[in-house]
Parts: C-alpha cells; sequence; structure tokens
C-alpha cells in the first residue's frame, strides 16, 4: 500500500463515538430473565430494566424484570457487556404481550448531567435513526406464543460483507415492522446458524477498517507468534496475507487456486473483535472511502479495491435497519467454520497443520475467543454467572488483553475454557484423546459448550455444535477422513440428554443444524469425487452428515425414536429449501417426519446458486429417494428401482429394521411484497466507475442482452431452490393439518429494488408405512 492516507483519517475520533459502539442486541430471553449485550467506548455500571406495555405497546408500564452488571474492560476504548434481568416483583413475562426494555447507567461521560440514570437508548435517539417502533422510542419483544400457530421465527446464515448480492439480514426489520403493535403476528425469534463473521474471504476495506477500529479502541498491536520468531498485525497489510496465512498458519482458505480467499485473513483479537462492530454496528463506517488509486501502486490491486466498495455497498448502507431489528427480537447463534476460518476442524488432517503451527493457532485462539465474547454469552448467560467456566474466561480474557498480548499464563487459561486442546510436546500437535472408536480433541472439563437448549410452552429449540467437538476416525492414514460430526461423547451431551429432558407438552421439536442433513444431489457427488482425489478443502467433504454413515444413521433413529415431528433448521449452502424426511419402524410401524429447512445465504450468493435458482435447475430435478437401514450393525443402503430392491432383499441375511424417504419439496411463484424504508439509508462513496475496465460498445451490447434474458421473470422461477441471497420465516399451521412453511424473502433479479418471499409449505402428517416385499413381514 502507498504510504497516505491513513484508515484515520476515515474513523471519527475517539471523542466524537457515541458512548454505545453496538448494540444494544436483545439475546436469550425467557419469562423469568432477559439478557441483552451491548459494546461501550467507556467502563460502565450498568442496569437493565424490562417494562410491561400496554394498547398494543405504546404504553409504557411497570417494571417487570431488572439486573446490573458491569462492563469488561477488552481495550482501552472497548468495553463490553451481557446483561441479564431476573426478576424483580415475583412476576414472570407472559406470552401474548409485548414488553420494553432500557438500559441505564450510573453517570454519564458529560459530568454536567446529574443523573444517575442516564438512559444509553437516549444516546441513540440523536441520530436520525431509531431503535424502536413506537413513539416511546424503547426496543420491544414478545414471548413466543402459546398457540404454535402464531409462532415466528427467523432464521438465516452466511453473511459475508463483500459476498455476491445485496444483504438482507435487514428483512428481520422489516418483518418487525410490519407486525410491531402485535405480541403474536410479530417474529418471536432469530436463529443465525453460521457465518456471522467470515475470518477468512475477507474483503481488503473491510480488513483495512478492522485493523483501523483495533488500533484506535485497543491501542496496540498484537505480535502475531510464527515459527521463527513473531511479527506484528500491523505489519500484515490487507491483501497481501495468502502466502503468510498458508505458510505460517497452515490454513485452507487459499488451496485450490482461490488465493484470494486469504489475503485479507483476520489474525489478531483485535481484528476479529473489529469484524463483529463493524457486522453489527454503523458507528465506524466512514462517510467515503479512500479509492484504490490513492491507496495502492497496484493498478490491479486499486481496481479489486474500487470492486470490493462497490460490493459491501448493501451491507453497509442498510447497518442502520440490521441494528434496530437485532434490538427488537430475541437473537441466537450458533458457530460454522468461517466464524474462524474456512473448514475450521474440518477433519484430522487439518486440525494437525493448523493447530501443529504457532500462527495457524493464535488465529484459531483468537477467533473462537472472539466468538465465546460476541456470540456465546448471549446465546448462554447462564454459563458466565459468578464461579461458572464463563465468568473465569473473561476474567483470563481481560486479563491478557491488559497484557497487550504477552501474558501467556492467562492465555493458556483462556484455551482450556474455550475447549482449544493443549499442544502435545513430542509431536507439535494437537492433544488429542479417545472417545468409544473415534479421537476428538482433547478438551478441559471446564470447557464452555457451545450448544445449547431453548424450552418454549410448546417448542424446543435443540442448537446443535457440529464444529468443535468431532469425532475423527482413529485408523485413517492419511487424517483426510470425515469425521462424525458429533463425536459419541458429544452426541449423548448436546442431542440425547435434551430430548429426555423435554416436557411432554412438547408439539415441535426443531433443531438448529449448522450442517445440513440433507444436500443436492449434485454436491454429494461432487464431493465424493473429490474425496477420492484427496481434495476434501476444495468442497468441505466432512461438513455433510451423509459422509458417515453410522453418524447419520443414529442422529436419525435418535430423533424418529423420541419424536414424531422434528424440523431441522440449517445453513451453510448458499441456497434455501426444503426437504422432507419420512420414516418408519417395522417392528411397530411407527412413523416420524423430519422436515430440513435450510436458509442461505443471507449476503453470499454463487454464480452456482443463482444458476440452481432458475428454471435451468428444473431440468434435472431432485428425485425422491429411499433407504432401508438396519441396527445390528448400524447400516443403511439405497433402493433405487423396484426390481433392484426386490433383488436386494432377497441377498440380504437379515430383515431391515427401519425405513426411511426423502422428498424435495416445490418451491411457491414469488409473490410481490410492498416494503418500503422510510429512513435514509448510509452510502458509502469512493466507488468510481472510471477505476474499473471501461467495456466497448459490442460488450455493452451482449451484455445488456444476456442481463435481459437472465432478468426475466420466468426464468428465475425455479422449482426447489432459492439461490439468491435470503431470509427465511417460519410459521405453522396446527388447525387441520400439521404444516410447516417456510417464506423465504429474496430480492428479484427482474425487480432488484423490490423483494419477493416465496413459500415452501409442508406436511408434518405421519405418512402410512410403505407397502413392501412379504418378507419384510408387511402388505
Amino acid at each position: 500500500m502507498n504510504s497516505s492516507p491513513s484508515v484515520f483519517e476515515y474513523l471519527p475520533k475517539i471523542q466524537d463515538l457515541p458512548l454505545i459502539l453496538a448494540g444494544p442486541i436483545l439475546r436469550r430471553t425467557e419469562s423469568d430473565r432477559v439478557t441483552v449485550w451491548l459494546a461501550l467506548k467507556e467502563s460502565r455500571s450498568l442496569r437493565l430494566e424490562i417494562y410491561e406495555t400496554e394498547n398494543n405497546g405504546t404504553i409504557i408500564g411497570d417494571v417487570v424484570l431488572e439486573g446490573r452488571g458491569d462492563t469488561i474492560k477488552l481495550g482501552k476504548h472497548l468495553h463490553i457487556l451481557t446483561l441479564t434481568a431476573q426478576k424483580n416483583t415475583g412476576k414472570l413475562l407472559q406470552t401474548e404481550k409485548i414488553y420494553a426494555y432500557n438500559v441505564y447507567c450510573n453517570h454519564h461521560h458529560d459530568q454536567t448531567k446529574k443523573s444517575d440514570r442516564y438512559s444509553l437508548i437516549d444516546d441513540l435517539k440523536t441520530s436520525i435513526y431509531s431503535l424502536s417502533y413506537f413513539a416511546h422510542q424503547l426496543p420491544t419483544f414478545s414471548l413466543p406464543p402459546q398457540d404454535l400457530n402464531h409462532l415466528k421465527i427467523i432464521h438465516g446464515s452466511c453473511r459475508k460483507p463483500h459476498g455476491g448480492g445485496k444483504d438482507t439480514l435487514s428483512y428481520v426489520d422489516n418483518l418487525i415492522l410490519e407486525s410491531a403493535r402485535s405480541a403474536t403476528e410479530r417474529p418471536h425469534q432469530l436463529f443465525l446458524t453460521g457465518d456471522q463473521i467470515y475470518g477468512d474471504d475477507v474483503a481488503d476495506p473491510i480488513l483495512w477498517l478492522a485493523q483501523g477500529v483495533s488500533k484506535l479502541l485497543f491501542g496496540w498491536s498484537e505480535e502475531l507468534p510464527l515459527v521463527s520468531g513473531s511479527i506484528s498485525s500491523d505489519d500484515l497489510l490487507p491483501g497481501q496475507r495468502t502466502k503468510i496465512a498458508e505458510i505460517e498458519g497452515g490454513l485452507t482458505a487459499m488451496l485450490v487456486d482461490t488465493p484470494e480467499e486469504a489475503k485479507s485473513h483476520l489474525m489478531s483479537f483485535g481484528e476479529y473483535a473489529a469484524a463483529y462492530l463493524l457486522a453489527w454496528s454503523p458507528v465506524f463506517i466512514p462517510a467515503q472511502f479512500p479509492t484504490g488509486r490513492s491507496l495502492f501502486k497496484d493498478s490491479k490491486q486499486g481496481r479489486n479495491w474500487q470492486q470490493e466498495i462497490k460490493d459491501i455497498k448493501s451491507f453497509v448502507r442498510d447497518l442502520n435497519y440490521v441494528r434496530r431489528g437485532l434490538a427488537n427480537i430475541p437473537v441466537y447463534t450458533i458457530c460454522d467454520d468461517h466464524d474462524i476460518s474456512d473448514d475450521w476442524y474440518l477433519n484430522r488432517e487439518w486440525c494437525d497443520r493448523v493447530l501443529g503451527k504457532p500462527l495457524g493457532k493464535r488465529i484459531i485462539q483468537n477467533g473462537i475467543l472472539a466468538y465465546g465474547l460476541f456470540q456465546a454469552w448471549g446465546n448462554t448467560p447462564q454459563h458466565f454467572e459468578p464461579g461458572k467456566p464463563g465468568k473465569k474466561l473473561l476474567h483470563y480474557a481481560s486479563q491478557w488483553l491488559a497484557s497487550q498480548g504477552k501474558d501467556e499464563l492467562a492465555k493458556l487459561e483462556c484455551d482450556r475454557y474455550l475447549g482449544i486442546p493443549a499442544t502435545d510436546a513430542s509431536t507439535g500437535k494437537p492433544q488429542l484423546e479417545s472417545d468409544e472408536n473415534v479421537m476428538i480433541l482433547a478438551r478441559d472439563s471446564q470447557a464452555i459448550p457451545w450448544h445449547y437448549t431453548i424450552n418454549g410452552n410448546n417448542h424446543e429449540v435443540i442448537v446443535l455444535d457440529t464444529r468443535t467437538w468431532r469425532g475423527y476416525p482413529i485408523e485413517a492414514e492419511k487424517g483426510l477422513a470425515p469425521p462424525m460430526l458429533l463425536s459419541p461423547k458429544a452426541f449423548k451431551q448436546q442431542l440425547e440428554v435434551p430430548l429426555s429432558q423435554s416436557k411432554s407438552t412438547i408439539e415441535a421439536t426443531i433443531i438448529v443444524l449448522p450442517t445440513n442433513l440433507i444436500a443436492l444431489s449434485i454436491i454429494d457427488r461432487i464431493q465424493q469425487i473429490e474425496l477420492k482425489r484427496d481434495q476434501v478443502f476444495n468442497s468441505d467433504v466432512g461438513d455433510s452428515w451423509n459422509f458417515h454413515t453410522a453418524a447419520f444413521a443414529q442422529f436419525l433413529l435418535t430423533l424418529c425414536q423420541q419424536r414424531r415431528r422434528v424440523i431441522i433448521l440449517s445453513g451453510d449452502i448458499h441456497y434455501s429449501c426444503a426437504v422432507r424426511l419420512s420414516h418408519w419402524f417395522y417392528d411397530s410401524s411407527e412413523g416420524s417426519v423430519l422436515v430440513q429447512l435450510t436458509s442461505s445465504a443471507i449476503k453470499n450468493s454463487e454464480v452456482a446458486t443463482r444458476l440452481a435458482h432458475t428454471k435451468l435447475k428444473s431440468l434435472f430435478p431432485e428425485k425422491t429417494k429411499a433407504w432401508l437401514g438396519w441396527n445390528q450393525p448400524l447400516k443403511i443402503e439405497q433402493i433405487t428401482k423396484h426390481n433392484q430392491k426386490q433383488k436386494y432383499l432377497n441377498s440380504v441375511n437379515s430383515l431391515p429394521d427401519w425405513q426411511y424417504r426423502v422428498e424435495w419439496c416445490k418451491r411457491q411463484p414469488a409473490q410481490s411484497l410492498s416494503w418500503q424504508k422510510l429512513s435514509p439509508k448510509l452510502t458509502p462513496k469512493g466507488y468510481s466507475a472510471s477505476d474499473l475496465a471501461t467495456p466497448n460498445i459490442w460488450q455493452k451490447t451482449i451484455t445488456g442482452l444476456f442481463l435481459w434474458l437472465w432478468r426475466n421473470r420466468w426464468l428465475q422461477e425455479g422449482s426447489e431452490v432459492i439461490g439468491r441471497n435470503n431470509l427465511s420465516l417460519v410459521r405453522f399451521d396446527w388447525s387441520t393439518n400439521k404444516t410447516v412453511i417456510q417464506e423465504t424473502y429474496w430480492h428479484p433479479p427482474w425487480n432488484d429494488r423490490s423483494t419477493v418471499k416465496s413459500s415452501y409449505v409442508t406436511s408434518l402428517e405421519i405418512d402410512p408405512l410403505p407397502k413392501v416385499n412379504s418378507r419384510l413381514g408387511t402388505k
């Protein structure tokens, strides 16, 4: 990069920053406690108050819950807190009511103000945006209703600032705005199912900002360890990190001819922390960006900079709406690989190569620590109470950061509570331990669990961590073999225990699964080919459940033995769809239904997914498929045709114990919406068309003709998946036939200023056991 201009010319001065840097974000919310996350520029003692409201949320009533807490110092000018309000008067929050909240501090940075109850929300009222949908200017929420017909859950995944297409996380704001005054009609829960930030594949302008924000808030630069010596994170400039990420870090994002995906990889803790602030708040977004010409001598890098500014335009433009949405609905998250780095813990080979290098391990440590503080704390605040592992993590994290990253003992304590394995001194690789017939990364008994359960009145949500507790095959020679996504110990703790503890009144069981149970057949075929070629890092071979047959079968059997109806919320794969799985046990003829609802990507559509979105995919529709299953030993076999089925059944030595069938649900035609934004948006400057190559007249003509054809509505009305950026709302029709509906919202190319929704309507009624060969004991 050239010597000028400096990022600090584009960032606010400390004295000009608002007290609230990011948030408030409403987090775990239950009848007896409500949790809110905030980031401040100064240390404060805070008080959270939850209020009853009257007249459809328009009038503020009495305080029903309250809580106090002190911020945790991460940097000189970065202090965070997840604050929980609990029972004050013996009252519990009720369903079908709207509640409001406010956050107060015991003093104000302006010492001329004498009040010891200064409202932090007031700080946000002075801007042209509001955190509220009401005249009282307070954020609001409502608990999930008693009647499943009124339950509304939003979910989505994969939000990359410079990913293809427009950012759709602001749809949360639209969905709340439509029905903010109705406790039963407004959305009740938001699940972000992975890749809330991208540690890898970072745009140069985002890393440029993140480095500046980090230096501004922390006041120091992290020394990153190398095989020999160390290097300051400030010396690793945007666009120039690919080689060090690969050679010194062992990372895999840049493999298979994709060096651009690691050119601005996050590395320091300050960069990861800044990435969260930039993802959730407009505070640090400059009024304009410098041009690529002013920053880079290399013209190619300058053009890339200009293109990435263009790509992040909608991301930064709608941040105020994102902020308001996240303040007005309980938000739950779970990690996937990009929250840390591409292929994070994919297989044993990845663990050995990355955790076996000083820089690789430091990047993972920083990413997981940031996840713990910025995401997990709000999911499970009970793990961060006094005496709990999370509280100890907060202490040692603050201590390590206060030492400017030099306190190794504090760092080791952080690793302990984050579940990061120690290094084996004899091999230089991460320590492993056995878990039945697989190996897992060694984790301390005090490690904070990332999985959790949310219990409603008539629904339950079980959120699984399929990333950090994997079971790696012992006998694998190369370490590339696909793992169990949940090791035996993890499977018991994350799934079996919650299922056994649920109330008898539960009507709908929802499993949040970051990695898909069922994917497009073309993806399965590609991954099978890549596995045979040992090219597993190219297409995430090992992140699919069906690559480990025993684990897949165990997952399926456990759910179907415990529940008749299961809804799986998933993401990861950059398209949205609905898949119905019917399951039967032969010994009892009892059936179950699993419906997988996928919603992805919030902002990261690709050419392949945009093609799958169209009528072109309809030429190769997904077929209905059936499998037979055996318990001893645990195995499944696909039956493709009737005559093959008869032949197969006559050749096996034992009768199957169960059967399942997979059907892809039809995507309904798009419906136009009348959504409008009533407030001005952030519009970053710094993009100049003259900095990009100018097409000639023939290129313009051909491009125009292609776009005219491509934007045709008929072509874009595919029948299966939605491959454009999207966000989904899930609701239920439980009155007559039990049905789950996913409404997926997206920008149509025939009018990209508008929004449409496409629905998937899927029955949860149990199908009768299919007729099979008489040898199975049925007719």
